[in-house]
């Protein structure tokens, strides 16, 4: 037994250092995806930028645009960013109770964020400035409306998540996948400050 021991080390040694490399693949697969929607959302944010006073005799942004509403939404989607960190804390300690619950308070933000984000744009659409009235108003759906598909594809996989560690626990591949959706959900965050200040705060102070 004391000669095989030594080889059995080394396979598992192998599949330890496979496993690795593998994880590091997919991190680094995933960071080049973030990459690309970096250059989507700046290509997004450079037309707006162009189209921004195209109002074409319609509405502008100080117009259109509520700073307190627009703030409700932040304050909502930060929250959510600050208690998905706490889940992939309360995972990383192996707290899978914890992790549910602070997952579903995430979602539950989430959630509010997109509710408030689509009453606005219904709201808009009511009053007849969609996005075919002007090329302020398209730059402006396409830019927010982008945003916005991507935190309903965050909130579907966050769902598809608590499923999975609901019913197999907290393992190596689900540790995996919550160090994914922190990241994306971080990075719409970040993007959602960047369209925050330059669509919403610039656009209701510019008269």
């Amino acid at each position: 037994m004391s000669e095989i021991s030594p080889g059995l080390d080394l396979a598992k040694a192998d599949q330890l250092i496979e496993r690795h490399e593998k994880d590091a693949t997919t991190v680094f697969g995933f960071w080049v995806y973030l990459m690309t929607d970096c250059v989507l959302f700046a290509s997004l944010f450079a037309t707006f930028a162009v189209l921004r006073n195209n109002t074409f005799g319609g509405p502008s942004g100080a117009t259109l645009f509520s700073l307190p509403y627009a703030l409700a939404e932040t304050l909502a989607l930060l929250t959510s960013s600050f208690t998905c960190g706490l889940a992939l804390l309360a995972a990383q300690a192996k707290r899978k109770t914890q992790t549910l619950v602070w997952f579903m308070i995430t979602f539950g933000l989430g959630l509010t964020f997109l509710v408030l984000e689509l009453s606005e744009f219904h709201k808009f659409v009511a009053m007849g400035d969609s996005w075919r009235r002007s090329g302020f108003l398209s730059a402006y759906f396409t830019l927010v409306g982008t945003h916005g598909l991507h935190i309903t594809i965050g909130l579907l996989w966050m769902v598809v998540m608590m499923l999975f560690i609901y019913k197999r626990g907290l393992n190596r591949l689900s540790l995996k996948r919550i160090r994914m959706l922190s990241m994306f959900w971080h990075f719409l965050d970040v993007v959602w400050i960047f369209i925050f200040t330059i669509v919403y705060l610039f656009g209701a102070l510019h008269a």
